[in-house]
Order: structure tokens, then sequence, then C-alpha cells
């Protein structure tokens, strides 16, 4: 019979944030796959807990996939957890959960800190609708396509980022988010826990002397008010619109180029000409 898989979110800072069911399933694994074996130590000597630790990060899960899923079909049920917050949330996670699914393997997530989700309900930014992504690529290509989707984006936009690396994605984002308002939040659940509110120039003002781990908040792109819907419609369309409200062809044909924003004498020619 399998065993199970289970991603456990542990905490982000504050070692108070792990959950009762997190300490639970911890203490009943046969083993635990940890990002950093050192941190995770660390959690586990905290609270008396001791397993079998084996090393899973992002430069070997392609490799030690296999043997995890071997585990678990012989019967152990496996922890995998990442230095801090949620698997597979910008961290290990993805790779064995979709190998376990491949293989009827069951899948369990114990929640718990979640850095983005944190960030975002202490914004003060739109919280209805929100786009997550991760650290942006360092790729030039692949970056200059996520700054555009950025610049489009008009939901609240979340970004991890390096504090060694938060002043030149500042820069980048000065380009293109223009007076939006920007939310950096820092060392979250930690003594110097911070939000900085502001525009892009204050925050990047400030970014020079900030250290801890950085989550970026952007408030998504004002939408302009829409254009008059009937410009939606085709000439002919619009005509006919407008006719069955009982106007004659001259009154139709002025209020089709005061909608368009166009002169009437173009109106007129379309119609003169489809004759």
């Amino acid at each position: 019979m399998n065993g199970k898989i289970y991603l456990i979110a542990t905490p982000i800072g504050n070692l108070e944030d792990i959950t009762l069911r997190a300490l639970r399933i911890l203490k009943e694994v046969d083993l635990i796959a940890a990002e950093d074996t050192r941190n995770t130590l660390k959690l586990l000597n905290h609270f008396e807990i001791s397993k079998p630790l084996i090393s899973y990060h992002r430069h070997n899960e392609e490799i030690k996939v296999d043997n995890l899923i071997e585990k678990v079909k012989q019967g152990q049920s496996i922890a995998v957890v990442s230095d801090a917050g949620t698997p597979g949330i910008s961290d290990p996670g993805e790779v064995i959960v979709k190998e376990a699914i491949k293989n009827n393997i069951e899948v369990i997530p114990i929640p718990g800190a979640c850095a983005a989700i944190n960030a975002l309900i202490a914004s003060g930014l739109d919280t209805t609708e929100f786009v997550f992504f991760g650290f942006l690529p360092l790729n030039k290509k692949l970056r200059k396509e996520k700054l555009e989707e950025i610049k489009n984006e008009n939901k609240t936009l979340i970004i991890y980022e390096a504090p060694h690396k938060l002043n030149n994605t500042l820069q980048d984002l000065k380009q293109i988010v223009e007076n939006r308002k920007i939310v950096l939040a820092r060392e979250l659940t930690k003594i110097h826990e911070e939000f900085i509110r502001g525009n892009i120039d204050d925050i990047i003002s400030k970014s020079d002397s900030l250290k801890g781990e950085m989550i970026i908040l952007i408030e998504g792109t004002i939408k302009k008010e829409s254009e008059n819907p009937l410009n939606e419609l085709t000439l002919d369309e619009h005509y006919e619109f407008y006719k069955k409200q009982g106007l004659d062809k001259k009154d139709i044909i002025k209020n089709i180029a005061k909608d368009k924003g166009v002169n009437k004498n173009e109106i007129y020619m379309h119609f003169i000409n489809k004759k």
C-alpha cells in the first residue's frame, strides 16, 4: 500500500506560526524532504522532533523525485518542506506533486504561512483579484516579457525579490508602473517586519538600506473608462440601432459621427458608397 506525500507549510520567520497539525504530521512521517536540511533541522530541534532528512531543492528535485516516489510506493509517508512558507510557491514541490498524481499517490496539503498572501492582506491594495509572479526571470528576453505583462495587468501584482537585486528590479519597474501605488513588505513575521508604502520613487529612495526577504506589491493599472459600447458595432449595426429608435437618416449619421468622434461626412460617405 502506498504511503502519502504531505506538503507542509513552515513558518516564514516566527516559529509560533507553525500549526498543530503540521507538528503532528512531521512527527508521524517516515521521511522529511527538505529544501535545506540545515534550516529544517533547526525547526525540528526547536520542537523536539527527530526524523530522517533528505535534501530536496530546485537543483536536485528532478534527480531525487524518482527515489522519493519509489519510497512512497513502498509504503513510506514523506513530508515535503521548504526553508520557509508553502512548498510549491516559488519553492520545490511542484515536480513531486505531478509525479505523485501520475502514480496515484495521495498528496495532502498542510496549510500554513505563505509570504505572498500575508503581504497582500496587509498591503492596503485591492485583494479581490491578484496575480503572483514569484521571482522575475533573469534572462533579459523573458524578463522583458514579464515586465510587459505587469505593465498591462489591472489586478494587484505580487513579486518576490532578493535584497541584493531589489534596486535593479525597482529600476526596471519604474519604467512601466508610472504613478501606481507600491508596497514593499519585508521580514514578515520577524522582529524587523515592515511595510513601506508609496510610489516607485519613494521605494527606490529607501531600497539601498533595506535587508531581508522582500515582497513587492504593485497596484494594478487603472482601468480606462470604456469607450462607447456602440462603437463595437459595425457601421450598419450602429445605423440600425438608431433607426429602431425612430431617428431619421440625418440624425442617425450625426449620432454615429458623435459616438465615434469623426466628421459626419465620413459616415455619410460610407452609406453613399454602399448604394
